[in-house]
């Protein structure tokens, strides 16, 4: 307890000193570290500010944690790490924005009423992108925020705008939580399909004849003893009658083939860029779903010509010159974009989800909001709701109709 207390204090005294040195820092060494010290600056400002307001023992504690919140999002930003910055630059962007994002809850709380109520609608656009339509402090949130506007704001109004406001971002949290394991699982593949292919090229260097990816042609022979032979990498003419392709293998032919399997996905990168459309989450999800287009084009050039040596393929049993193995081989490695192309809907579907709006049909925020406004005016006249056409309250809410009961008098005869 006395440890954490003392970082506590040092965090705040580091903190103090950037203030009073006029929030001088060492420059930022990526775009990501830019945009978070601007935001640690203006956050740095507005804990100024509430310093200088009359202290209280919950204002003390508040502006204490702020103060700690904020050093370890400057310490987070600042700090280097070396061979390790590559695979480390993750975890950095957690701790700075997370800090961040529990700072300017604590400075919330710090807000006097009138700045409460006048960031009561940023709040509920903030709970509108994060939170279910069907959650509890959004439907609350939402029941309540035409009185917050209005000044007709309560204690409870009050925390429950902090609740929200912290569960906004706790989910926002989550939601970027899943770009970085989905980005991670990309390059975890990436790095595996790459593996596979560097592999099989080595083995095929150091045994050739066992993937041996050369053909016979059938279109007779050159002589009554001669014929000829077909590999990626050389075309071998007048050879004896009888002779075995895959004695003709060399070691780069595999290499060979992924290479031109690398070129045609290479096409596919660049046709897919059309359908790329930037982001502001923190992490590269489409340049890690258009790098594992490369390894997979490679292999699937290789698994390609495999399959018309081994005549899988009805029709092309056999290829008549180097140029068609290469041909073949970038096709192939094209073709893995009807794959991969469900790998970028799924990367596009990903960030689509971060922070966007989950209204219904009818807005259940507006429907609320309305249905109060009707029943206090109801309330208020002594008069039931007026209703709009046949069944409908204002603003086209629909209402349920009672039964009609035929006028009662004697039967017909």
């Amino acid at each position: 307890m006395a440890t954490s207390a003392a970082a506590r204090e040092k965090t705040s005294a580091r903190t103090r000193r950037r203030l009073e040195a006029g929030l001088r820092s060492r420059p930022p060494r990526s775009p990501w570290r830019a945009r978070a010290k601007t935001r640690l600056a203006y956050l740095e400002v507005q804990l100024r500010r509430e310093q200088a307001k009359p202290p209280s023992n919950d204002r003390k504690a508040l502006i204490e944690g702020t103060a700690v919140h904020l050093g370890k999002a400057c310490s987070a930003a600042d700090e280097s790490f070396g061979w390790r910055r590559l695979w480390s630059s993750s975890t950095a962007q957690e701790g700075v924005w997370s800090n961040l994002r529990s700072a300017e809850v604590l400075l919330f709380q710090l807000a006097s009423d009138a700045e409460v109520a006048g960031r009561a609608s940023e709040v509920m656009a903030l709970v509108k992108r994060h939170l279910d339509k069907d959650d509890p402090q959004r439907v609350s949130l939402a029941q309540r925020i035409r009185h917050i506007v209005a000044g007709e704001m309560t204690f409870a109004d009050r925390e429950l705008l902090t609740r929200a406001l912290d569960s906004a971002y706790t989910a926002l949290d989550a939601e970027l939580a899943r770009v970085r394991s989905l980005r991670n699982i990309l390059w975890t593949a990436t790095f595996v399909v790459l593996a596979g292919v560097a592999g099989l090229a080595v083995y095929g260097w150091f045994f050739p004849q066992s993937l041996s990816l050369c053909f016979a042609p059938k279109l007779g022979p050159v002589d009554a003893n001669g014929m000829d032979i077909v590999c990626p990498s050389k075309d071998y003419h007048s050879k004896s009658a009888g002779s075995v392709p895959s004695s003709f293998a060399q070691s780069r032919d595999i290499l060979t083939v992924e290479i031109a399997g690398l070129a045609g996905a290479a096409f596919t990168v660049i046709a897919s860029l059309r359908r790329i459309r930037g982001t502001s989450a923190p992490y590269m999800l489409p340049l890690a779903s258009a790098v594992l287009k490369f390894p997979t084009g490679a292999l699937s050039a290789f698994l390609g010509v495999l399959l018309i040596r081994g005549a899988f393929v009805p029709g092309l049993s056999d290829l008549d010159s180097r140029a068609q193995v290469l041909a073949w081989a970038a096709a192939f490695g094209a073709a893995q974009y009807l794959v991969t192309r469900l790998v970028d809907d799924r990367a596009q579907l990903t960030l689509s989800e971060v922070g966007r709006p989950t209204d219904s049909v009818v807005d259940p925020e507006n429907a609320a909001v309305m249905e109060g406004s009707v029943q206090e005016e109801a309330s208020t006249n002594g008069t039931p709701a007026a209703r709009d056409g046949d069944g409908e309250r204002p603003h086209g809410i629909p209402v349920k109709q009672a039964p009609v009961s035929p006028p009662e008098g004697p039967a017909a005869p």
